[in-house]
């Protein structure tokens, strides 16, 4: 039995669906439709200020490459900063979070793999369009996909460090890090 390979697609600088995600976009390059399940690439635009909270994945591994800006990245203990040109892989099961770290907007391509979670980045855009979610939506989307919020110490520091905005009141990353009143 041969296996078929996924069809030919491209995708200009300047083409896929977008939305939003809260602190951070998202533009939909290639899905699992397109790669047979291997991967997904995602891009994400980080305004200054924009912080994606502490979690982690149960299912995929995230590798990152900044393309404009600069980017603060937690996965563990281990933090670093990375401009344009820099790589960072994010494996399953480890606590992680990211930040814009400088001060103009900053870019990263995100591949996933195996793919499947930019389904969670496309349906909580399409939660986020129609309007504000409530906290219960949030946690069934993410329980769904695997995605677990964490509470860690460091969070506060590195909020105060880089003046970063945090996600709104009353949303479920807030609450499980704790900064929820």
């Amino acid at each position: 039995m041969s296996v078929q390979p996924p069809p030919l697609k491209i995708v200009q600088p300047s083409e896929g669906l977008t939305g939003q995600l809260g602190s951070i976009g998202v533009a939909f390059k290639l899905s699992g439709e397109d790669t047979g399940g291997a991967l997904s690439i995602v891009e994400h635009p980080f305004p200054v200020g924009a912080l994606v909270p502490p979690h982690l994945h149960t299912r995929e591994d995230e590798y990152s490459i900044v393309t404009e800006g600069e980017i603060g990245f937690r996965s563990g203990d281990r933090e670093v900063v990375l401009g344009p040109g820099g790589y960072i892989t994010k494996p399953r099961g480890e606590l992680h979070a990211m930040w814009n770290a400088g001060q103009v907007q900053a870019r990263m391509i995100e591949v996933i793999s195996p793919a499947g979670f930019e389904g969670f980045f496309s349906e909580l855009s399409q939660l986020i369009a129609a309007g504000p979610p409530r906290p219960d939506e949030l946690m069934d989307l993410a329980a769904r996909y695997g995605l677990q919020y964490g509470e860690p110490d460091w969070l506060p520091d590195v909020i105060s460090r880089y003046r970063l905005t945090p996600p709104p009141l009353g949303s479920p990353s807030l609450q499980a890090t704790g900064l929820d009143p």
